[in-house]
């Protein structure tokens, strides 16, 4: 009885809010530009649930491509600093650079480079700037939290740094790559839908072009609507990589 009230508290405090919105619109009087009920909501989603759709899927798309080429460079600038304390020292702080710098701020920039004919690039790689550092930071951090015991036992044996690296402390990695794998992820797509806004063309048709257009419009019932897409989209990556991450898990306690 207490796991299923647990799976249904969300539903139940859902709604709740949307019966309240439902009433407080429609006992106000609340103008549809300004605050739609619910019920608008709801049919403006399912008139538009194939542009939705499609546009949703762009937007996961450019967010799953730069979540890969994030893995790989943040991993493998992980590994390089778990090789050299000097370039450990020399990748830090401009890792830290990466991080402060907001994607907003550099998307004008990084669309000049990839070509205004070509602005799919430009969201990829501003994603990959979002996603990269939590999972370069998680990285760097499992790859030092090796067991003292067990790097005292490779210096016995005189392993290499390779050897170290690849057979200690990339195993000993596994929770903090997984932690940073769905942080990552949840970052990917927050920034592939803020290098749309910042885009700002019709040439980009993820789920921020279909807010802007809408916004311009006043049809603020579709622009609710997309954003409860983008939020089903980020609660099913999170889900997924949740799962996956006890799966990974599961694996390495076994080992």
């Amino acid at each position: 009885m207490s796991r299923l009230a647990d799976a249904l508290a969300p539903f139940a405090l859902t709604g709740l809010l949307l019966a309240a919105w439902e009433i407080a619109c429609r006992a106000l009087d609340v103008p549809a530009y300004f605050l739609p009920p619910p019920s608008a909501v709801a049919v403006a989603l399912a008139e538009n649930l194939p542009t939705l759709a499609a546009a949703a899927w762009r937007t996961l798309s450019t967010a799953l491509v730069a979540l890969a080429v994030a893995s790989v460079v943040a991993v493998g600038l992980a590994i390089l600093t778990a090789l050299s304390p000097l370039l450990d020292r020399a990748i830090r702080p401009l890792a830290s650079v990466v991080q402060v710098t907001p994607v907003i701020a550099l998307a004008p920039l990084v669309l000049i480079w990839a070509g205004l004919d070509h602005p799919e690039r430009a969201l990829v790689a501003l994603a990959v700037v979002v996603a990269f550092f939590p999972i370069f930071s998680g990285a760097a951090a499992g790859l030092r939290a090796a067991d003292p015991d067990l790097e005292r036992l490779f210096d016995l044996y005189g392993a290499g740094r390779w050897q170290r690296v690849a057979r200690l402390r990339l195993p000993s990695a596994v929770p903090f790559l997984l932690e940073g794998h769905k942080v990552g992820a949840g970052l990917a797509l927050i920034g592939a839908v803020v290098a749309e806004f910042g885009a700002g063309s019709g040439g980009v048709s993820g789920l921020a072009w279909q807010i802007l257009d809408a916004g311009n419009k006043l049809q603020t019932a579709r622009m609710i609507a997309a954003l409860v897409v983008l939020g089903a989209m980020g609660v099913g990556l999170h889900a997924a990589l949740e799962r996956l991450e006890r799966v990974g898990l599961r694996w390495w306690r076994g080992r």
